[in-house]
């Protein structure tokens, strides 16, 4: 097993990019160390655990959920081993065989903190390497086969060695299908950290509210509950809100931010996205500063007002 090393996060997330791959998801465990509550459907962050998985993998060209349907954020295809409960490597059994990508993710449905950056590290780590796969290793070193990209082909050929000399796949561990594939690590404490207790739970509820991730967490949720996919510029909008509440009066500033997205929205026969959003923030913005400049105009042109040039002065 070889240690990846990227050239650059830019870079690995550019060579990861252009991989045409599927992903299956495995979301069917008995969570029993959360009292067997359906741990996929627990929310982080406003969002189920299960749909930000989702959401990191958005670029496969097949999605397969192994577990029963449910209501997701995006369209999956469903799949069930059998029997249900049969264990990880009964469900990505069942898993990839609704898939056609040489390159595939097999990824757990408690992953809070993945991403699309690192699902496309995966991918360059895959693609550069001759491993038969690549996968995440966490905080304290050890791996985690299912946050990982692999080579179909070997899966299907290891799967169906170890289903021929165990007379099936349920109730074997993972590692038996990991020891016999040669593989690339890929350390990363954040995006491996998974969900098996309710301690994982409220570690990663509390972690999405510290400062330098709660607005990006928050933005993304908001993206997801509102179907739209759109880069946003966290700064340019903040600096807008501050202008109009220093420009113009507060309660301009969610006014403000609302009516560029409104118009973004509207630009270019309803196609405009974020050149629209940065267009129509900038002219937002020059408009509050010219209502600030007329503002002080105005308090430096006022005479004193003494009691003999007040208004009411006798």
């Amino acid at each position: 097993m070889t240690a990846y090393e990227p050239t650059g996060a830019q870079g690995a997330a550019a060579a990861g990019q252009d991989v045409a791959h599927d992903a299956v998801v495995l979301a069917g465990g008995a969570a029993r160390r959360l009292g067997g509550v359906d741990k996929p459907a627990v929310s982080v962050g406003g969002r189920p655990l299960l749909d930000r998985v989702l959401a990191a993998c958005a670029d496969a060209r097949t999605t397969v959920v192994v577990a029963d349907p449910r209501p997701t954020v995006r369209p999956v295809t469903w799949a069930r081993e059998d029997p249900p409960g049969g264990g990880p490597l009964a469900a990505l059994d069942a898993g990839i065989r609704h898939t056609t990508a040489e390159s595939v993710l097999v990824l757990s449905a408690d992953l809070p903190f993945l991403d699309e950056d690192t699902v496309r590290r995966l991918l360059a780590a895959l693609r550069t390497g001759g491993a038969d796969g690549a996968l995440l290793t966490d905080a304290d070193g050890r791996d985690q086969p299912l946050v990982a990209a692999y080579r179909a082909s070997a899966l299907r050929r290891e799967l169906a060695a170890l289903a021929h000399k165990h007379d099936g796949l349920s109730g074997l561990p993972l590692r038996r299908l990991t020891g016999a594939l040669d593989l690339t690590r890929v350390p990363d404490p954040v995006a491996s950290f998974d969900c098996d207790t309710w301690d994982d739970i409220a570690t990663a509820r509390a972690r999405i509210r510290e400062h330098g991730h709660v607005l990006d967490e928050w933005i993304s949720a908001v993206k997801d509950e509102l179907g739209i996919d759109l880069d946003v510029d966290i700064k340019v909008l903040l600096d807008l809100a501050r202008d109009a509440a220093h420009g113009v009066a507060r309660p301009a500033a969610p006014l403000t931010t609302f009516l560029v997205g409104y118009a973004a929205a509207q630009a270019k026969g309803g196609e405009g996205g974020p050149e629209a959003v940065a267009e129509a923030a900038r002219k937002a913005a020059a408009l509050a500063l010219r209502w600030a400049e007329e503002a002080a105009a105005a308090k430096s042109d006022a005479p004193d007002a003494t009691p003999e040039t007040r208004p009411d002065a006798g």
